[in-house]
C-alpha cells in the first residue's frame, strides 16, 4: 500500500481505525493485530480476519503511533485490541511534546 496525508485506514481483525498524518513516499506494510489495514472506516466490531495472539497490545484513541526511521505517523480515531505495525515491526506510541516554562 503506498499510504498518503488524510488517508483513513481500518483493521480488519479489530475495531481500530486510524488517520495518515505524516508517511514517506514509497510503498508500506501497515498492519494492525497482523493483518493488513484497508482503506475506509472498515467493519469495526464486524471484523473479518484472525488476529495474532502475540500481536494484540492494543491501541489509545487519540494517541499518535510513529516510526520515526520511516517517517510514517499515525493517528488513532479508533481504539482496538490490535497493535499497530509498518512492514513487520510495531509501532511505538509518540510521548507528546513538552510545553517551554512560563516563568
Amino acid at each position: 500500500m503506498r499510504p498518503r496525508v488524510g488517508q483513513m485506514l481500518a483493521s480488519t481483525v479489530d475495531a481500530t481505525a486510524v488517520i495518515v498524518v505524516r508517511c514517506p513516499d514509497g510503498e508500506l506494510e501497515i498492519t494492525c493485530g497482523g493483518a493488513a489495514m484497508i482503506e475506509g472506516n472498515g467493519p469495526g466490531s464486524a471484523a473479518t480476519g484472525p488476529a495474532h495472539s502475540e500481536l494484540m497490545g492494543g491501541s489509545l484513541l487519540g494517541k499518535r503511533y510513529a516510526d520515526e526511521d520511516l517517517g510514517l505517523e499515525l493517528l488513532c480515531t479508533k481504539p482496538g485490541q490490535g497493535t499497530l505495525a509498518v512492514n513487520g515491526v510495531p509501532m511505538s506510541m509518540k510521548s507528546p511534546k513538552p510545553l517551554p516554562a512560563s516563568d
